[in-house]
């Protein structure tokens, strides 16, 4: 028996190991299977080399687990006592004190250092031993045998075929290991796709009432997973088999895109578009990343796109460098190639599905929409492919490429500075009315519902010349494409200022929403009364719930425009009904407003080109004395006039219909509506 020392002390080596290297204790199964899959698949090269001529036999790796220990076996290429003593001893260990001065503050630098795989075993083991037998011909079978400390045994031992069998004596605070439960998990997670069988056991079946176990291995590994053959040699059906095994609780996938590339990098795998709608990242890290069928990470932001991270699926490439925890590292050139091929390819799949079948894209793009829109709103060189296909989708649900849009309404929807004019809406049933009369002008109005529609709206303002969007409820219907300057009969002053005054007083009190009132003539057949939102100030709140540094908007209340249309014989019987209930009050009252008013103007006109200085005292205090009155006088007709509103049923109804009409019209007010319409048919 040999006994020696690797050169390094525990309080030195084990912590690294444990700081830098491994973060999840869970690794080391991956670490420690993946290398037995190593020294059989190099078997296997020889034998195909003709350099190993025995027999291969029957290669499947083995785990097993008992109270104790941990047992990963193989039937590869095993070890010499010497191959022990340069591959686990030497190698990883040489010059210790160099090795962990140069190492200890950079991990990712530890690269290429064959032999800390192994090492990885002392995360959750207290000892670990090595029963090793090469294929070389009279070698002998060895034991090698380290507790966590410097020192290690080497040992003759028994072992009549070739191969390795690693022995973990788990410690005691991972006695979680030593669950067969969570070795599954771990083996289902890492070693799903290895390209050798590996077995977990023996497969259990239903036997007098109990599980017993069979003869048959429980092979937990697919070793031929689809992305390692030829699309020519797939059906759609594996595509979707192999999709419902990874998701099997997802909906059906929409297509998918198989990745197949070897130069100027080695790249394959299967992209899955899935269904989805809304909650982006609820669906991220859905990508797993393999490197030669080893499990690396779901988290795979740097090698896919951004807006890609959305999908489902494997990729799997040797190119991307790890470091010896198997993490990539994102900065490497070859990742950024990587990104941009998945990117065009991504891109020309779907140009390809939408030149080839417009139909099926079509009934497919509500739910490949929040994709593309990610892609175009993150990336330019996606935005550049992506608009020849990207679709609008109107309220006749009808599809529109933006250059096919563009031609359908340009003669109808162009302004008078020679704008194109994008109408739309984001819910088709709140919003009908408003859908309808932009209808009826002959105006096609898009549906745009998505989540990230508007971030679209103002990037494609951007992007598409002299093209401006608005929401078809943002103004009335004759002021959403001003074709030319307004014209026509407008009320007198007075009269906009009692309408305005009737209906303004009536106006529910709700937390953070400010309504102005104005006056229109928007014709006989228009709606009485019209509710609007500014586009500018609706947008930037919607953009605020969606983008944290634009919450300032978030907090400012919601500003609407009623607007009264002074042409309707409702509107005009409110205003005769009020100036006629109302004259023996107001006739006085308004006489004194048209005196005051005169008067203020003339002490205006007296004070134009003087300095303050110049004014007389006196005409200064006249001014303040007439302005104090206009306004206790303003103020005195605006009284009478909101007690006549108050008990007027037509304009507590038209408002009612507005706020209705708008959803807006809730709880007790509601309530006070239904009761007053009964009361009105009655």
């Amino acid at each position: 028996m040999q006994k020696g020392n690797i050169g390094v002390t525990t309080e030195n080596i084990f912590p690294i190991i444990k700081k830098f290297l491994y973060s999840d204790h869970e690794i080391f199964l991956r670490e420690l299977v993946s290398n037995a899959v190593d020294a059989t698949q190099k078997l296997k090269t020889l034998a195909s080399k003709g350099e190993f001529k025995g027999e291969l036999g029957d290669l499947t790796i083995q785990v097993k687990v008992d109270k104790e220990t941990i047992t990963i076996s193989d039937h590869g290429l095993g070890l010499t006592a010497e191959e022990i003593d340069k591959y686990i001893n030497q190698i990883a260990f040489s010059g210790a004190n160099d090795f962990l001065a140069k190492y200890k503050d950079d991990a990712n630098a530890i690269i290429g250092h064959f032999g800390l795989g192994f090492y990885s075993a002392f995360m959750v083991a207290k000892k670990v031993e090595i029963v090793t037998k090469s294929y070389r011909e009279d070698a002998k079978a060895v034991k090698w045998t380290c507790d966590g400390s410097p020192e290690f045994t080497l040992e003759d031992a028994e072992r009549a075929d070739r191969g390795t069998d690693i022995i973990l004596y788990v410690d005691d605070d991972c006695k979680e290991f030593l669950e067969e439960s969570r070795i599954q998990a771990l083996l289902n997670k890492y070693c799903r796709f290895l390209a050798v069988p590996v077995a977990f056991g023996k497969k259990k079946e239903w036997k007098d009432g109990k599980q017993v176990e069979t003869d048959e291995w429980n092979v937990v590994n697919d070793t031929c997973p689809i992305w390692t053959k030829k699309p020519s040699e797939l059906k759609d059906e594996d595509y979707k088999k192999f999709y419902r095994d990874l998701y099997p609780m997802s909906d059906e996938p929409l297509f998918w895109i198989h990745l197949n590339v070897d130069y100027p990098f080695n790249l394959t795998g299967v992209l899955y578009f899935p269904k989805i709608k809304s909650n982006i990242d609820l669906q991220k890290n859905k990508i797993q990343l393999y490197c030669n069928q080893v499990y690396v990470t779901d988290s795979v932001e740097g090698i896919v796109p951004d807006f890609l991270t959305l999908l489902h699926g494997v990729i799997d490439s040797p190119d991307i460098p790890l470091n010896v925890s198997r993490s990539y590292l994102q900065s490497d050139s070859n990742v950024k190639k990587i990104s941009t091929y998945i990117t065009k390819k991504v891109a020309d799949r779907l140009q390809s599905i939408f030149k080839n079948d417009r139909q099926e894209f079509e009934s497919k793009w509500d739910d490949l929409k929040i994709f593309i829109n990610y892609g175009m709103l993150t990336q330019e060189d996606f935005y550049e492919k992506a608009n020849k296909f990207a679709l609008f989708k109107d309220t006749d649900s009808k599809y529109y490429t933006f250059e096919e849009y563009q031609t359908l309404i340009k003669d109808n929807q162009t302004d008078k500075d020679g704008n194109l004019i994008y109408l739309y809406a984001n819910n088709a049933d709140e919003q009908y009315t408003y859908i309808d009369a932009a209808k009826n002008k002959g105006y096609n109005v898009l549906l745009m519902d998505g989540q990230l529609d508007v971030p679209m709206i103002n990037m494609l303002e951007q992007k598409l010349e002299k093209s401006r969007f608005t929401r078809v409820d943002s103004d009335i219907i004759d002021r959403l494409i001003v074709k030319e300057d307004a014209h026509g009969e407008e009320l007198a002053e007075d009269k906009r200022q009692t309408l305005s005054t009737l209906f303004s007083g009536q106006l529910p009190k709700v937390q953070k929403v400010e309504f102005h009132v104005e006056t229109r003539a928007m014709g006989e057949t228009s709606a009485p009364i019209v509710i609007t939102q500014a586009e500018y100030m609706r947008r930037m709140k919607d953009m605020a719930s969606i983008q944290p540094g634009m919450s300032f908007y978030g907090e400012m209340p919601d500003m609407y425009s009623l607007v009264l249309n002074s042409d309707h014989k409702l509107v005009k019987q409110v205003l005769e009904d009020a100036e006629s209930a109302c004259a023996e009050q107001l006739v006085p009252v308004e006489s004194e407003i048209a005196m005051l008013t005169l008067r203020q103007k003339e002490l205006q006109k007296a004070h134009e080109g003087k300095k303050d200085e110049e004014i007389p005292v006196a005409e200064k205090d006249e001014l303040k004395d007439v302005e104090k009155k206009l306004d206790d006088q303003k103020q005195q007709k605006n009284n009478v006039l909101n007690t006549y509103a108050a008990g007027n049923k037509v304009v507590h109804q038209l408002i009612d219909l507005a706020l209705l009409q708008n959803n807006m019209l809730k709880g007790e007010a509601l309530t006070n509506f239904v009761k007053r319409s009964i009361d009105l048919i009655g």
